[in-house]
């Protein structure tokens, strides 16, 4: 990986002051080494398919870290199918007071999320490995992000076990389409898509953002 370090540090802090998250030096620097990290596994455990170092930091760190807005000091937050980490890595660097949970399922893929958890000093996140349906945690989360899913509803009945009444779904998709909209239906899910402005990234970007209604939640536990 060619990684031009200056060049990546500058367009990283002004991409950060542009969707209005500008962070330490230390947080910068960890966010790089994350991706010198990613650039390196990639090699041998085809993380991502992005391998130009300046795509890669529009493309994975800017566009994990815009939905910072969305998560509060304290909350706690599962980034399924985090696959490479994302968003779940940048998050944890960026929001030192959020607690984060990185599950899937791949063991390849866990290994490296472990090695980068160790190397860039990330003490507020875990690593599981295992598939979401059969994860069960001690209690509901806050928010629930992924990235990994291209079926709304597959993603949402997926969790509902983890969900509590005040739980946030987030998906981050290139758009919400009528049909996934039917599919997820108004009678168990409050439905709200935001566009995201991503500096660098020319593709349109959506942020989905559900809430299982509370019978919903009630039928998945009986």
């Amino acid at each position: 990986m060619n990684f031009q370090f200056e060049d990546l540090y500058d367009r990283l802090e002004r991409g950060l002051v542009d969707i209005g998250m500008p962070l330490q030096d230390s947080q910068l620097n960890r966010l790089l080494d994350y991706l010198a990290l990613l650039g390196k596994w990639n090699k041998t455990y085809n993380l991502t398919a992005i391998t130009d170092p300046q795509r890669m930091l529009y493309y994975h760190l800017l566009d994990s870290l815009v939905i910072h807005d969305r998560i509060f000091p304290g909350q706690s937050v599962l980034d399924v199918g985090s696959g490479a980490g994302l968003p779940g890595v940048p998050l944890a660097i960026a929001l030192p007071g959020s607690k984060l949970t990185l599950l899937d399922c791949n063991g390849k893929k866990t290994r490296f999320l472990q090695q980068v958890l160790a190397v860039c000093a990330v003490d507020n996140a875990v690593v599981v490995k295992s598939r979401v349906e059969d994860y069960h945690a001690a209690k509901p989360f806050d928010i629930i992000v992924s990235r990994a899913f291209t079926s709304l509803a597959k993603f949402a009945d997926s969790v509902t076990h983890l969900c509590q009444a005040e739980t946030l779904l987030l998906s981050m998709k290139t758009g919400l389409s009528n049909s996934e909209a039917r599919e997820l239906g108004d009678d168990r899910y409050l439905i709200q898509e935001t566009e995201l402005q991503v500096p660098g990234v020319i593709e349109k970007r959506s942020l989905v953002s559900l809430k299982i209604k509370a019978a919903a939640i009630a039928e998945k536990d009986n």
